[in-house]
């Protein structure tokens, strides 16, 4: 097969033929089923006027139409560029405007947003000039409709011949990174990274054909489309979900029998702490996975001691590393699942480094560099953050930073930019967060620094309570903290929320926090 995703789903059809593909609501499609109106959007998208080389914008929730869009767009030779729902008019405009994308397709109505209208309005005072059209996806849309019927003009040797004209090294999505700082950089993703890349990944998990793979993650996200690519690959089942919400996906493993599921920590604390867990069977759930900058450790032990899962793992990587770059193993024990990353993935390197560029011994922290097939070759129109972010070597320089153990095991402590300094010693705000969720009252926990006259700077925790605990005292949660870390890592401040500020895919956003506390909401 060549290493395309347009060729993967095609091989998926034919491997897998009539086991179920897709299961969205009343919307089930085999195998075989997705392949065929996966070829038949090309062909309308050809007949729209879409060719190899274009970019169109998905703008849209986890659905089989969302999924039909964007395999039929990279079928046709297009680069796929997925826009976050949570945007608005204006954000999405820029992020089409900049990717000079010749067609978007969102869902109108999404959450009572008027996607379409708004997209509209913000043309109206910056136009699009490459924008030449806008189809709704939503449930019932006749644009829809009237877009795939114009496949009739096309036959699908065309198509077949288009999906045949695509190299593994053409760019198969631009997705736009998170913008938790300055303006979002387009990160450039190409095929055969993705399949390369899913294929080793998906084998080291254990995913196989049969398995119900439920996606709480954005497929806007690398995350969601990770596990896309794996469904693909392993002939499981994708079960797309719009809108998290830990009922839900109780009620969903329960009745659809999901066998796997992956997530943003945050995910599998809400399940762990819902009030009517023990009222579904759960007894299906066999893989988990989860990632992030840094992953509580006490979450990752009550998720093996609390779930039937046979293998929890968690991960790592960064959209300019396709998604991925270590994962933990089958033979990891529980203490290495717990407290690492994982190793790298087969032929990708990782390396902990110092400020002057050199190797950092073993166990010492230090920011993580990547190199392998499934770096980035850069971001879009932007020279200067691609010679930032990959050097001359081709090594990615996260940004986050960690530890490898004697066997090749990435711990990740922090990131560079969320480090702050108490009186001239540096501070790890996930050091202190780990501290924080092993109390008995504390879910979840976030830590940032805030301006001290006296020590510079000193830290502020944000605490949301553990359901059914009483409201943790800001008292005996310093008394707890100084009974097991250093004085100087001790929050000054405690701030009990029922939530935290987060992106879509789950991650807590620090800069809203820093911007409250600056405003004196913190």
């Amino acid at each position: 097969m060549r290493q395309t995703v347009a060729h993967l789903v095609r091989a998926a059809g034919d491997r897998y033929g009539d086991a179920e593909a897709v299961v969205d609501g009343e919307t089930v499609l085999s195998f075989r089923r997705l392949a065929d109106e996966v070829l038949e959007f090309a062909r309308a998208a050809g007949a729209h006027g879409i060719v190899p080389g274009d970019r169109v914008g998905i703008w849209a929730p986890n659905s089989a139409r969302w999924l039909v869009a964007s395999l039929g767009a990279v079928t046709a030779g297009a680069t796929v560029v997925p826009i976050n729902t949570r945007y608005r008019g204006g954000e999405a405009a820029d992020l089409l405007r900049r990717s000079r994308a010749v067609a978007v397709f969102a869902d109108d109505g999404f959450l009572g947003y008027d996607y379409l209208g708004a997209l509209a309005r913000a043309a109206e005072e910056e136009p699009l000039p490459d924008l030449r059209l806008t189809v709704d996806l939503g449930p019932g849309s006749a644009s829809w409709d009237d877009f795939v019927s114009g496949a009739d003009a096309l036959t699908e040797d065309y198509a077949l011949a288009t999906m045949d004209s695509i190299r593994p090294n053409d760019h198969s999505h631009i997705i736009f990174t998170s913008g938790t700082t300055g303006t979002p950089k387009g990160v450039l993703l190409n095929h055969r990274a993705l399949v390369r890349l899913y294929a080793a990944y998906s084998g080291i998990w254990g995913i196989r054909e049969g398995d119900r793979y439920l996606v709480p993650l954005p497929f806007f996200h690398t995350g969601g489309q990770s596990a896309v690519l794996s469904c693909l690959t392993r002939g499981a089942t994708i079960l797309p979900l719009a809108v998290f919400d830990p009922g839900k996906v109780l009620e969903l493993v329960d009745r659809l029998k999901v066998s796997v599921l992956i997530g943003a920590p945050t995910i599998f604390a809400s399940l762990l702490d819902h009030p009517d867990r023990d009222a579904y069977d759960l007894s299906s759930l066999r893989l988990a996975a989860t990632g992030a900058a840094v992953v509580p450790v006490r979450l990752v032990e009550r998720c093996r001691a609390e779930l039937p899962f046979e293998r929890f793992i968690t991960a790592y990587g960064l959209t300019e590393c396709h998604g991925t770059a270590t994962m933990c193993r089958e033979d990891d024990d529980a203490a290495t699942v717990a407290t690492t990353n994982g190793s790298a993935l087969p032929s990708v390197e990782v390396r902990i480094v110092g400020p002057d560029g050199s190797d950092l011994p073993t166990g010492e922290p230090g920011e993580v560099w990547v190199r392998g097939y499934n770096v980035t070759e850069g971001y879009l129109d932007d020279p200067a953050s691609t010679a930032q972010a990959v050097d001359p070597d081709g090594w990615l320089h996260t940004g986050d930073i960690g530890t490898l153990d004697i066997r090749g095991n990435l711990a990740i402590t922090d990131r560079l930019k969320d480090m702050f300094i108490v009186g001239g010693f540096n501070v790890s705000p996930a050091e202190v967060e780990q501290v924080l969720t092993r109390h008995p009252a504390v879910s979840e926990a976030a830590v940032i620094g805030v301006p001290d006259g006296r020590l510079g700077e000193v830290g502020q925790a944000y605490l949301i309570p553990k359901p059914g605990a009483a409201v943790p005292d800001p008292a005996e949660i310093d008394a707890w903290c100084r009974e097991r870390m250093a004085n100087f890592k001790v929050p000054r401040s405690f701030v009990v929320v029922d939530a935290l500020p987060r992106n879509a895919t789950g991650k807590v956003q620090k800069t809203e926090l820093r911007e409250a506390a600056g405003r004196g909401g913190g």
